[in-house]
């Protein structure tokens, strides 16, 4: 833990789960998931740390590790890199010391409690009065 909040716990801890429904678009399919619960820069994060990842090994099957530049000067650019660097990459080991599922649970719990955003989409389909009924419990 590098002292991130909640929001980017659960991120780092469920960002792959769409990985085998999706394997080319999980992160698409995962922010997808995570939008009513949590921030647009997360969402931005975890949809594209599948192009950012390539980065550690795309090199190795003679491809652009460096394809993720076509988002260098979006402001969340390098917090995607450091997402990845610190979250993604390094998982793949596991001698990678984490803590049991128990300890992630309630934080799980908190960030899942009730969506804090909607985007035109969600209020056209459920209208505006589950929006208010969802953020104001």
């Amino acid at each position: 833990n590098r002292g991130e909040d909640e929001e980017m716990i659960v991120a780092a801890l469920l960002h792959d789960i769409g990985d085998i429904l999706a394997p080319y678009t999980h992160g698409e399919m995962t922010a997808a998931i995570f939008k009513p619960f949590m921030s647009e820069k997360t969402c931005w994060i975890v949809k594209y740390h599948g192009l950012f990842q390539r980065y550690y090994y795309a090199h190795h099957k003679g491809e652009d590790r460096n394809a993720r530049d076509e988002y260098k000067d979006h402001p969340w650019y390098q917090d995607c890199i450091d997402f990845c660097h610190y979250y993604d990459q390094n998982c793949f080991d596991p001698d990678y010391e984490t803590e049991t599922i128990e300890f992630f649970k309630p934080i799980l719990e908190r960030v899942f409690a009730r969506p804090t955003a909607f985007d035109q989409e969600h209020v056209a389909r459920y209208g505006d009065s589950n929006l208010r009924e969802a953020i104001d419990g």
